[in-house]
């Protein structure tokens, strides 16, 4: 899976909407490979997006192609500000990936210490997560390649999720939890609670 991560401050979270919803009718249907998104708007109006290709081939060819360039150049005037871009090869899910279902989503943006270290906790922790936490559907985590990572992490409901951050770890998932975040830093946390999820019909 490549993932491409799409960041930016907009003052009109619904025109951004309604073109997203533009680009799935008339242009995602020629994009080869799409496997879709998830986007949305903080408290603070910041739009994160979460874009999944099956490759990173799949990506550049969509990328070329004139209809997307041409809904990106009026799209992109809804932003105010620059635009950042991550294009993500490197892609590690969890807990099943993420789902359409969600009703809340949270993107957590760091930079971590031990990239091999990281992979290793997530795939270890994914067990007890799904027993612990029925309210995470999944998550994925995209690599910038340079430290830098982007996970999207699927709730049922923020209600549920907020529950679910109260509750008191078991020992051993608390350590692990402990030691994921003893190699994150400069953690950011973006709260979609109006998630926009995509997928090809």
């Amino acid at each position: 899976m490549f993932i491409q991560v799409i960041q930016g401050r907009v003052t009109d979270p619904a025109a951004l909407k309604a073109r997203l919803d533009r680009w799935q009718t008339e242009v995602g249907p020629g994009a080869t490979g799409w496997l879709g998104a998830t986007g949305g708007v903080t408290d603070k109006g910041v739009f994160v997006g979460v874009v999944r290709f099956a490759s990173e081939e799949d990506a550049r060819r969509n990328s070329d192609r004139p209809e997307q360039s041409a809904w990106w150049e009026e799209t992109s005037k809804l932003f105010s500000g620059d635009v950042t871009f991550h294009d993500c090869p490197d892609v590690e899910t969890h807990t099943g990936g993420g789902s359409d279902d969600a009703g809340f989503v949270q993107v957590i943006q760091g930079r971590v210490t031990d990239v091999e270290r990281m992979r290793r906790m997530g795939r270890e922790m994914d067990a007890q997560v799904r027993q612990f936490r029925p309210d995470v559907i999944g998550s994925t985590t995209a690599l910038h390649g340079d430290g830098g990572f982007t996970e999207t992490v699927y709730f049922t409901s923020e209600a549920e999720a907020r529950a679910g951050e109260g509750k008191e770890l078991p020992a051993e998932l608390r350590q692990a939890f402990e030691e994921s975040m003893a190699i994150m830093e400069d953690v950011a946390y973006f709260d979609l609670r109006d998630p926009w999820l995509r997928s090809p019909k």
